[in-house]
């Protein structure tokens, strides 16, 4: 299935994902205009997806069913989505208009935060991004940790779309922490090129994620031995060497 990311605001994507004609599923409209400008040019919003309330996901997701009133909308049970929707939680399947997604649920960035993979391809918002995670604005450190070790088990060709182009700035801080990972030096110099050429860097695979993502290798040799140099120690678990991995690059400049 043709895969696109519409960028939005300053740094996000609204994704969208079309069957064999104009129909699409769109995941996280944080404004409408790129979505109706879209469709301007053949694109027919079939279902909306979101995974988080944050405004700049779901912003403009009133516009769109303004324009498209039967337009259905899937979001993650929380007050914060006022719109009308089909709420789903974890387990839960979407099935609309030929597309299958199964929910994810994915605390941590937000505490309702959810992803949807199917079709081999994997949207998850704010949680997993190319060579980052997101920030833990509501969640802990633990149920970061296990939010990404669910998607981290996902298939390695699962396509990963997330929420912004973060990429080459996450570059810069994984290469302090993991200097000597060949894949992550590989992913960052393609993300530059990309960039360069004002081409999006993602979606990337699960399995360049796994490779080069430090926030996916708290266990590795590298990045535990990167944070006992930071604490003066070992850390206690694999969830301390996310937890002070997260604060590292809370507090990184380039």
């Amino acid at each position: 299935m043709p895969l696109l990311p519409l960028p939005a605001l300053a740094d996000n994507y609204i994704w969208t994902l079309s069957d064999a004609g104009p129909r699409a599923i769109v995941v996280d409209p944080g404004e409408a205009k790129p979505v109706l400008e879209a469709a301007e040019r053949g694109l027919q919003p079939a279902a909306v997806l979101l995974t988080h309330h944050h405004p700049d996901h779901i912003g403009g997701t009133s516009a769109l069913r303004d324009r498209w009133p039967d337009l259905p909308v899937y979001a993650p049970v929380d007050d914060r989505i006022t719109i009308d929707c089909h709420r789903v939680a974890d387990g839960d399947t979407v099935e609309t208009g030929g597309w299958r997604f199964d929910v994810i649920a994915v605390p941590g960035h937000t505490r309702t935060h959810v992803a949807y993979f199917g079709h081999g391809t994997l949207f998850c918002g704010d949680t997993l991004f190319s060579l980052g995670c997101g920030r833990l604005f509501e969640g802990t450190p633990a149920q970061m940790v296990t939010s990404l070790d669910r998607l981290a088990a996902l298939p390695v060709d699962t396509r990963v779309c997330c929420g912004h182009e973060y990429t080459v700035a996450n570059a810069a801080f994984a290469r302090v922490v993991d200097p000597d990972n060949p894949a992550l030096a590989r992913r960052a110099d393609a993300a530059a090129a990309l960039r360069r050429d004002g081409q999006p860097t993602v979606p990337s695979t699960l399995g360049e994620e796994r490779a080069a993502n430090p926030f996916l290798r708290v266990d590795s040799d590298a990045v535990r031995a990167a944070i006992a140099h930071r604490l003066g120690r070992e850390p206690h678990d694999r969830t301390e060497t996310f937890a002070e991995l997260r604060q590292w690059k809370d507090g990184f400049t380039a």
